[in-house]
């Protein structure tokens, strides 16, 4: 290591979560700290590969610590598993009761949510003026709680949750309705009905993820005057997105939400204003 090398600030952070390998995280977060002049080491901890459930979620924040972590990334399926094991909690993260990023500072941690952004600023580029009068979302949990919230930000008028588990869905809609107002959102009973009558489709389920291939509902629901936003950006083009296209469906993949997650996570972790322009280039070079 140069002397010049070594007098650069070092930053060490990571990402905890399941079915990792494909994440462009990482390079992401090292490539814009080596722009910015730090010595930027950003860790995969992929529970999948080391064998561990999410029990394991208290070992590995304390690990964390004693190895001087500056702060981790908490995605599928910790984001709200996390939160008991914290000190704190930003605005964004109690209103979403989920966390993506967790500040490890002066033996507090500190839990974020930058997804709700993440998400809203990519849809803003990708979809600006599609209809939003109905959109149906998939999935409730932890990212899901987080992009409901940005599609009631984004004017959605009427948000339809549909998740396996009805009671998280009926946890975000009561969320939702007390925070924008009532009868801005609702449970979906009735998915195909719904679909039937939905500008779009916004997903937010692990479905679709390398570790999770598949659609996340019947190909039959989508036709072409519909929008489809996707979360999963590993791999970029999941089943969906691909179905979507064939029928005609304009879409946006969850590029744009990794991308701008990420600026806010790197400006969390170093006090560091990142350049989201480079960081969406950087992106982008990394293949499909």
């Amino acid at each position: 290591m140069t002397a010049q090398q070594s007098s650069r600030p070092s930053v060490l952070c990571g990402l905890i979560g399941a079915g990792l390998q494909q994440s462009r995280t990482p390079r992401m977060h090292e490539q814009e700290g080596q722009e910015q002049g730090l010595r930027y080491i950003y860790k995969t901890i992929d529970l999948e590969l080391l064998n561990l459930g999410s029990e394991a979620l208290p070992d590995l924040l304390t690990a964390a610590e004693r190895m001087g972590f500056c702060g981790l990334n908490i995605t599928h399926p910790c984001k709200q598993l996390v939160i008991p094991l914290l000190h704190e909690l930003s605005e964004d993260a109690k209103a979403l009761n989920a966390v993506n990023t967790v500040v490890l500072k002066n033996g507090r941690r500190i839990g974020h949510n930058t997804d709700c952004l993440g998400f809203a600023e990519g849809f803003r580029r990708g979809l600006p003026d599609v209809e939003r009068r109905y959109v149906v979302q998939l999935g409730a949990g932890g990212a899901g709680a987080a992009v409901a919230h940005a599609a009631l930000l984004l004017k959605v008028e009427k948000l339809v949750v549909h998740d396996i588990d009805p009671l998280k869905a009926q946890e975000v809609v009561d969320g939702l309705n007390a925070h924008f107002g009532a009868r801005r959102a609702e449970v979906c009973t009735d998915l195909q009905a719904a679909m039937a009558q939905a500008d779009g489709l916004i997903h937010a389920t692990p479905v679709g993820m390398a570790s999770h291939p598949g659609l996340p509902l019947p190909a039959e629901y989508l036709h072409p005057q519909k929008w489809v936003a996707e979360v999963v950006y590993f791999p970029l083009e999941t089943e969906l997105l691909k179905v979507a296209k064939a029928k005609g469906c304009r879409t946006v993949n969850g590029g744009g939400m990794a991308v701008y997650q990420a600026v806010g996570a790197f400006q969390l972790f170093t006090g560091v204003e990142p350049d989201a322009a480079r960081m969406t280039r950087h992106f982008a070079s990394m293949g499909a």
